[in-house]
């Protein structure tokens, strides 16, 4: 029996153009460029805006070559990140028409960028990669804010702490079942 052999592509949706009141807020550029995409964005429409673009960059023979394989296995709205499956054959194809995109397919779609980040045989590595590279996101983010503004979750723990420091504390001993009497005897005389 022949098995199918597919190629995972992790896409990155990249928005280039900053708009004007993106500029003058302070807004990194890094998070600018990786913003969130439209929720209109549906899997069905992004497939559907691909293999017209292949069609119409290769015509009846890229539209036979990829219709049978080609699959939006993820969409990430709000990381703008998707992963398509093809076959192994044609996964340069669908390449090419991801690099001749240039908006996002919705109604007043904005100009963006399609950019292929990993290629692999397998979808749990592409998704690895996927979420590898959110947290590095974050990170520079982080990074590029600097002391800017404050993260929620930062702000949350802080308050947390500033709760607990009036409490008192007390030590808590744990006691295994297997201690013996003559171990409990020793803790209780030192403490």
């Amino acid at each position: 029996m022949v098995r199918l052999k597919n190629r995972y592509l992790l896409v990155n949706i990249l928005y280039p153009e900053i708009d004007d009141a993106q500029s003058k807020s302070i807004v990194p550029d890094l998070i600018a460029i990786n913003q969130p995409t439209t929720n209109a964005l549906t899997q069905h429409t992004l497939l559907k805006h691909l293999r017209l673009q292949i069609s119409e960059l290769f015509g009846d023979y890229g539209s036979g070559a990829v219709s049978d394989n080609l699959q939006v296995k993820y969409l990430s709205n709000a990381t703008s990140t998707f992963i398509l499956r093809v076959s192994r054959a044609q996964y340069q194809l669908v390449w090419a028409a991801l690099s001749m995109m240039n908006n996002v397919p919705t109604k007043d779609g904005k100009k963006c960028v399609y950019r292929v980040v990993k290629v692999s045989g397998t979808v749990r590595k592409v998704e690895e990669e996927a979420i590898r590279r959110a947290k590095e996101m974050i990170v520079k983010a982080r990074r590029e804010l600097g002391e800017q503004s404050e993260s929620t979750l930062d702000s949350i723990f802080d308050k947390g702490d500033k709760q607990n420091e009036g409490s008192s504390t007390r030590d808590v001993m744990v006691v295994d079942g297997g201690d013996s009497e003559d171990e409990m005897d020793i803790y209780n005389d030192d403490g």
